[in-house]
């Protein structure tokens, strides 16, 4: 079976899209129409905007959304038997099976967006990567903790993200150094995503997403939440609301689509980072660039 994987923030890149727009009046559509829905162009900030620029919370998101999703849209040879992805990225995978429209799933997006970053204002916060330790032992360092501090992404086996008050996380990291582990270091993230800091972007995001039209897709989406496959739009629904303050759970959504049948992952959209951490869960399965 073909899966089809999207990634989430922290892909992007200057020039990003540029050639999509370019080279395919059905991708300059798509893009210009994202430039009215969101007020602002995001293309030329897209096209040629410094990396800092697209840093911005506001704009990193609906980015990558439009990268992903529209490198997919205009290609005969689209046709996802299941589909997944990462954080931001599910957004992008439930337009891909058809749950979302490709408008209905920027405006989300964007939402989305603004919404995290009034949360990540409203407490200084922040995340880290830990790498060369047990999940299990990653959890049991983070409990022990004083502060806010949780197992927030399940990239690989061996890499995980923590996230939480920044003293918290500052400490975790050390006594992961302390346990064993590689590498423990802060990322230049603006807020404690996947968290139970974002519970005001959950109640935020949540009244978006119920106000929104989901259609009954084409092919299971395997969610964050529990890395299961999912068609019932109350369980999708339900699943994109807890995802903001629950983990990232991206090992164990690859072995669940293997299990479930993938015999390919394709990634669309900018980057390669998703291809890698698959190759880490399961070497023989094949990946590769949409």
């Amino acid at each position: 079976m073909r899966a089809f994987v999207f990634p989430g923030q922290g892909a992007q890149y200057s020039g990003m899209g540029k050639e999509l727009f370019e080279s395919s009046a059905k991708a300059k559509a798509y893009f210009l129409e994202a430039n009215d829905l969101l007020n602002f162009e995001i293309t030329k900030i897209m096209f040629e905007g410094s990396v800092d620029d697209l840093k911005q919370t506001s704009v990193t998101q609906p980015a990558v959304f439009l990268h992903s999703v529209i490198n997919a849209l205009i290609k005969d040879d689209f046709n996802p038997q299941m589909t997944a992805g990462h954080s931001l990225g599910e957004f992008s995978a439930l337009v891909a099976n058809g749950a979302l429209d490709f408008r209905d799933g920027l405006v989300l997006v964007a939402q989305r967006a603004m919404a995290m970053q009034k949360a990540c204002e409203a407490e200084p916060s922040t995340m880290a990567a830990v790498l060369g330790l047990a999940d299990e032992v990653v959890e049991e360092v983070c409990e022990k903790i004083e502060g806010i501090v949780v197992a927030a992404n399940y990239n690989c086996p061996g890499q995980l993200v923590i996230s939480g008050q920044i003293r918290a996380v500052q400490l975790a990291c050390k006594r992961m150094k302390e346990a064993g582990a590689k590498r423990a270091l802060m990322l230049p993230v603006g807020g404690a995503f996947h968290s139970p800091l974002m519970e005001p972007a959950r109640e935020e995001l949540a009244e978006a997403i119920n106000q929104t039209i989901f259609k009954q897709p084409t092919c299971p989406v395997y969610q964050n939440v529990d890395a299961q496959g999912h068609m019932d739009i109350a369980e999708i629904k339900a699943n994109l609301i807890s995802q903001l303050t629950a983990p990232v759970r991206w090992t164990q959504s690859i072995h669940q689509m293997i299990a479930d049948g993938a015999t390919s992952f394709n990634e669309s959209g900018p980057g390669n980072v998703l291809q890698g951490l698959i190759k880490k869960v399961n070497r023989e399965i094949e990946v590769k660039s949409f």
